[in-house]
């Protein structure tokens, strides 16, 4: 860890501590409300103590200047240990999405003994030489290079953006509803009091040692949509497939997202994973 004052890390439970407890990452850029309420409240339902929680520079967690970020990716994999403990939570199922899942990985390979079950959404798997597979498809990362020109302290840019993010990674499936995307991207906005600090996240730097998903010791759950535009499913079968016995849902037609449409088979999986 970086020689900094412990970070404040907002976070929020759901159902009875007495239940096994779910901590949930979220990825880049993203704050705790990516993982919708109600979606932690159908987990919850399913006898689950449920555990979501601000990164650093989203939310209500602690801010740094935008372009500067004086912590690592290590730092934010050590902020989910202080999440449990600020629950009293000795031992966990942990949940990441996207970057949330690199963090997760990192977790159950560095404090194998706070982790009782490891799921990973839309994600990579860490340590693994992934240049064989499919990369980030075109128009996304034609969108993507739009972010270098949004002034990120202008709201209706931000929101404008965001917006289109959220499009670019929805599924193919499911019809994408801008109305709610955007009043959950407002929302999001204003709780953080904006978004500029959050792409210090696109900045890490690793600060820990080189990991190896192939050393994972505990349960492997992966859940990857077959339209995911920024990592293509044969990243989570890859990742699967370095884990033995790891389980691998696919989500047809699924994006880079948790569609609502998609919340009862994805909460099946994750509540039926131990």
């Amino acid at each position: 860890m970086t020689a900094l004052p412990r970070p404040e890390i907002a976070s929020e439970a759901f159902g009875n501590p007495a239940d096994p407890a779910i901590l949930l990452i979220m990825g880049a850029m993203a704050s705790m409300l990516w993982w919708p309420e109600a979606f932690c409240r159908r987990l919850a339902e399913r006898g689950r103590f449920v555990i979501r929680y601000d990164n650093r520079d989203t939310g209500r967690s602690t801010k740094y200047k935008p372009g500067e970020p004086p912590y690592t990716f290590e730092d934010m994999v050590d902020d989910a240990i202080r999440v449990l403990d600020d629950h009293n939570i000795r031992k966990a199922h942990v949940a990441g999405m996207s970057m949330g899942g690199m963090i997760a990985q990192t977790v159950a390979l560095k404090y194998p003994e706070r982790v009782g079950a490891l799921t990973v959404i839309s994600c990579s798997p860490l340590g693994i030489h992934t240049s064989g597979l499919p990369g980030t498809s075109p128009a996304y990362r034609e969108h993507s290079a739009e972010g270098a020109d949004v002034d990120w302290s202008n709201r209706d840019q931000v929101l404008g953006y965001m917006v289109k993010d959220a499009r670019a990674l929805a599924s193919t499936l499911h019809p994408f509803d801008s109305e709610r995307t955007r009043a959950m991207i407002e929302e999001d906005y204003d709780r953080s009091g904006g978004l500029a600090s959050a792409t210090n996240h696109f900045l890490l730097k690793g600060g820990g040692p080189e990991r190896r998903i192939t050393h994972l010791m505990v349960p492997l759950l992966v859940i990857h949509g077959t339209a995911d535009p920024i990592f293509p499913v044969e990243h989570g079968e890859a990742l699967a497939g370095a884990v033995p016995r790891a389980r691998l849902v696919r989500i047809e037609g699924g994006g880079h997202e948790l569609h609502r449409n998609d919340w009862p088979q994805i909460v099946e999986a994750i509540a039926a994973h131990r």
